[in-house]
């Protein structure tokens, strides 16, 4: 018997029935387990991680991956220190097998029950988060309202990806997505900008009415953004002074910095369109900007590309190229 299992826009054929197997032709399958420790191990590249996100101790895990060495007939990883490294086609294998998880997942999605309400989870630089995503994230609801976004900030954009997470976004660009983030797909979302901000009280205060009148000013810096004002005033064609930096170790404390009326700061945009909108930071110099690295969207080669995660990637595409306010 033949039937079709249809969900939108995937339909998917499956035949019932008696079917005959012999054994020979189900040995050529390897063991389902091992393979998926496997896969779990390569992408992690930690047997620890692999167990953590397994469920499994790390015995559990190296005798998976040996039973798996074992059917192959060849080592899959290598002892470097004190890791456990995959070899060269241990990485090509394990990417294969996430594509066939993949489709695998997107067969059982297309013939099992309609989910209910499901949980995106969502790893995202805590500016990005604040100043972009969370305003933004009612036109997400708009279109797909059985969908919930778990947000979980990073305060530095130098820590590790780790897994507990569908999609995790980044400051980069695609063409750095195999070398910077090899387990990852990365689809570029947003551009960036740097310009000079103020506070509207701060520019009354002081008399700023050409780029050379900044120079005497108090400037608020970044520790995770260090050439934010180099770069700026190399572009507005002024000295580098010395002495007069404010130095904060994450950027929205230096906006937070620059909104109370500390100084004069570099502005990320459009991150921080909306306070400028508002009126509660000003660009003295709109023109001089320095282009910046923008944001990309990170998807695990492995995760579920179920239609609600291929949605939010799309929308955060979509919303990169909108105004605040749109």
């Amino acid at each position: 018997m033949t039937y079709i299992c249809e969900q939108g826009s995937i339909r998917w054929k499956v035949f019932t029935g008696s079917v005959n197997f012999s054994h020979r032709t189900m040995r050529k399958l390897p063991p389902l387990s091992a393979l998926r420790v496997f896969e779990v191990a390569a992408r992690t590249r930690s047997y620890v991680e692999a167990g953590a996100e397994l469920g499994l101790t790390h015995g559990a895990v190296s005798r998976q991956v040996a039973a798996l060495e074992t059917w192959l007939g060849q080592r899959l990883f290598v002892r470097v220190g004190r890791r456990m490294v995959a070899t060269q086609a241990a990485r090509a294998f394990a990417t294969e097998i996430s594509r066939s998880f993949d489709r695998v997942m997107t067969a059982a999605e297309a013939c099992g029950r309609p989910s209910g309400r499901r949980v995106l989870r969502v790893s995202a630089p805590t500016t990005f988060a604040m100043r972009r995503l969370i305003p933004r994230l009612d036109h997400f609801h708009a279109a797909w309202p059985d969908i919930e976004i778990s947000v979980t900030t990073v305060t530095t954009l130098h820590e590790e990806l780790r897994a507990g997470f569908d999609v995790a976004i980044r400051r980069g660009s695609g063409a750095l997505g195999e070398e910077a983030w090899p387990q990852h797909h990365a689809v570029p979302i947003l551009a960036e900008y740097d310009t000079l901000i103020a506070s509207p009280a701060f520019l009354a205060e002081h008399a700023i009415r050409v780029p050379h009148d900044i120079l005497d000013k108090p400037l608020i810096a970044t520790e995770t953004r260090p050439r934010d004002w180099a770069d700026w005033l190399s572009a507005a064609g002024l000295p580098h002074p010395v002495g007069r930096r404010r130095v904060f170790d994450h950027f929205f404390i230096s906006l937070q910095s620059v909104t109370d009326g500390l100084g004069l700061g570099m502005g990320a945009f459009p991150l921080i369109a909306r306070e400028v909108a508002l009126g509660r930071l000003a660009t003295p110099f709109p023109d001089i900007r320095v282009p910046r690295r923008g944001y990309v969207a990170l998807v695990p080669f492995d995760a579920d590309k179920s239609p609600a995660l291929t949605g939010f990637v799309d929308w955060l595409v979509a919303e990169g190229g909108a105004p605040y306010g749109t």
